[in-house]
């Protein structure tokens, strides 16, 4: 099969590095790819919002199976124009995709189909959303309704945050997306991840994983598109896993049906696990990143026939195998992410890792220069490392980013510190 994936992160490497270890696999493209990337797939310089010229692509190459990797050509429609085509694509719709391109959306399904979640209100009037907020009171949490690549929400301590957060919406922080303002209660626990494949009111669990979004070690600072991830995490339990199916994913699945937008590709649902157990956080309709990448080295069966099956209908007859074994992700990005970073410095070293057993430097924002790696990103290299338990694999992780070389970097040092803190 001639396989094309859409995308230039850390996920999309992850995905091309299963993706090409199938003996499904004849050829993979990526479009467009990274410096990492073109170590397992051609990379293809088109933009993954030209959905024109991924489809031309796609049906001058003879693409058999397209898998888009982020949320926003997901949301502008590009599965259903590859689906309108005759190309099969992994990946919900554009109405579908709207449980992540609209937080007031996703809040509303969950409202109607009494989905746990928090108390919310959505405003597209600046002074009404203040209003609330002063007298709601914080903490609170202050979102912009569309993608904003994983920063537009703002837990707020204060109200003087909360307010300068509905102020930098207003004044366009971030463009469109922040035309309309979700404002939601606080909810207090412990953060996860779980996912699953789902067609239709199918679904099939795959694993859970925790990641760090904030800057900071501690977990404080700004928010980011995340910092480091680690599966499994001890916080989701068999039991808890179970009411995640049953109060979450499987409810969400059959409400879109319900709602004639049926659900098709992989449902991603940050939860916090609090005293009343798991309540939404938020839906993505793609894999998490960097969840993506410790999921899939955990993963023991071919990805590509799991991809294929969902997309085709057949999940209810299919199973998958996974590793025992922890694996931990560390992100290294350029200083002064996620505000002002510079690009185009040199990472060395990274050779020294592929002699490591059981570490994957995927990578995000780099391409490659006359044989260098270059940054060209904020989230540069995602260094994921296997083990007997998170421990383990978190000073995997962190020896082999000692190995490298590259003074304009940063990554947190504490990336699984409440796994192993519990364990």
């Amino acid at each position: 099969m001639k396989i094309l994936v859409v995308g230039s992160g850390g996920r999309e490497h992850a995905l091309c590095w299963a993706i090409a270890a199938s003996p499904l696999c004849d050829t993979l493209y990526c479009a467009p790819g990274n410096g990492g990337i073109s170590r397992e797939a051609v990379c293809v310089p088109i933009d993954p919002l030209d959905i024109d010229a991924l489809v031309n692509f796609a049906k001058s190459t003879g693409i058999d199976f397209v898998v888009v990797g982020p949320e926003a050509p997901l949301a502008a429609g590009l599965v259903d124009r590859l689906e309108a085509s005759g190309i099969a694509a992994f990946g919900p719709s554009a109405k579908a995709a709207q449980l992540e391109a609209s937080k007031g959306f996703a809040r509303d399904l969950c409202q109607r189909y009494g989905i746990p979640g928090p108390d919310y209100a959505r405003f597209t009037e600046p002074a009404a959303a203040l209003n609330y907020i002063r007298n709601r009171g914080a903490p609170i949490v202050v979102k912009a309704d569309g993608l904003a690549a994983g920063k537009g929400v703002t837990v707020a301590a204060s109200l003087a945050e909360a307010e300068a957060a509905v102020v930098a919406l207003a004044e366009g922080q971030f463009g469109q997306a922040g035309s309309e303002i979700v404002i939601e209660e606080l909810l207090r626990g412990e953060e996860a991840s779980f996912f699953a494949l789902v067609n239709g009111d199918t679904v099939l669990p795959l694993v859970g994983a925790q990641d760090h979004k904030a800057v900071g070690e501690g977990d404080i600072g700004p928010n980011t598109g995340g910092m480091g991830s680690y599966s499994p995490a001890p916080v989701l339990t068999e039991h808890l896993e179970q009411r995640i199916i049953e109060e979450i994913i499987v409810p969400v699945a059959r409400a879109m049906v319900e709602e004639g937008h049926s659900y098709k590709g992989v449902l991603y649902a940050g939860v916090m696990i609090g005293d009343e157990g798991p309540k939404v956080l938020e839906f993505n309709v793609r894999f998490g990143d960097p969840e993506c990448q410790v999921l899939l080295p955990r993963l023991m069966s071919d990805l590509l026939p799991a991809l294929i099956a969902t997309r085709d209908g057949e999940l209810a007859h299919f199973d998958l195998r996974w590793l025992p074994s922890a694996a931990l992700c560390v992100v290294m990005a350029a200083k002064g992410y996620p505000g002002d970073y510079e690009k185009g410095s040199e990472i060395k070293g990274l050779q020294k890792l592929d002699d490591m057993d059981d570490v994957i430097a995927f990578h995000a924002g780099t391409r490659l220069e006359e044989g260098k790696v270059i940054t060209a990103g904020g989230r540069v290299l995602g260094v994921t490392a296997l083990g007997g338990d998170v421990a383990e694999a978190q000073a995997r992780a962190y020896q082999a980013i000692d190995m490298l070389d590259w003074p304009s970097g940063f990554c947190r040092r504490d990336i699984g510190w409440r796994a192993i803190s519990s364990s």
